[in-house]
């Protein structure tokens, strides 16, 4: 599920660092079972097919996660700068860190190949309003998992209203994320 959700959600969702430490681990206890295992047993190469779809979920996760930070790396720092104490961080330790030397090293390498070229007063840029941000109105497909009542939809244009919807649990919508962004953070609703 966060695999999905992470996959089509256009903005970088929360980081599941228990969730990927916990696949982990039992991908290496599954690898040290098949170990044990007798050769040419089908049950052998059966756990070997599912070891490799569970490290493809995993790696395309954690690759995902990867795209979107290098994508919109300064409004993911900015974001992660300005969330409050209790709230949860949306980037693990090691993406935070990626994320900072990206910043950096991007920064160096615009200064070193361009902006040195430039005029004095043009040598300056800001990287939060040039690089673009996710696009919150883009609409996703998802799968409601539990009942919810009274979600306000945004109106497309100005002559339409403001109107709310329920969403019945099982149903499939289309929608435009930002409406329903806070329902994939909680687990309400899954991306599909």
């Amino acid at each position: 599920q966060a695999w999905l959700n992470e996959k089509f959600a256009p903005e970088l969702l929360e980081s599941k660092p228990e969730i990927i430490e916990c696949v982990v681990e039992q991908l290496d206890h599954m690898e040290a079972n098949l170990k044990r295992a007798k050769r040419g047993d089908l049950k052998v190469s059966v756990h070997r097919m599912e070891i490799e779809r569970i490290r493809y979920v995993l790696s395309s996760y954690l690759r995902c996660r990867l795209v979107k930070i290098e994508k919109f790396f300064p409004h993911v720092l900015e974001k992660e700068k300005s969330r409050a104490e209790g709230e949860p961080s949306i980037l693990s330790p090691e993406e935070f860190a990626f994320a900072k030397e990206y910043m950096a090293n991007t920064e160096t390498y615009l200064k070193n190949v361009a902006l040195k070229h430039m005029p004095p007063n043009l040598q300056k840029v800001s990287l939060l309003r040039s690089v673009p941000k996710p696009n919150l109105d883009s609409f996703v497909f998802l799968r409601v998992l539990e009942r919810q009542e009274n979600i306000l939809v945004e109106p497309e244009t100005d002559e339409q209203r403001e109107y709310t919807i329920d969403l019945e649990e099982g149903s499939q919508h289309l929608i435009r994320y930002r409406t329903i962004a806070p329902l994939v953070a909680s687990g309400a609703v899954q991306l599909i």
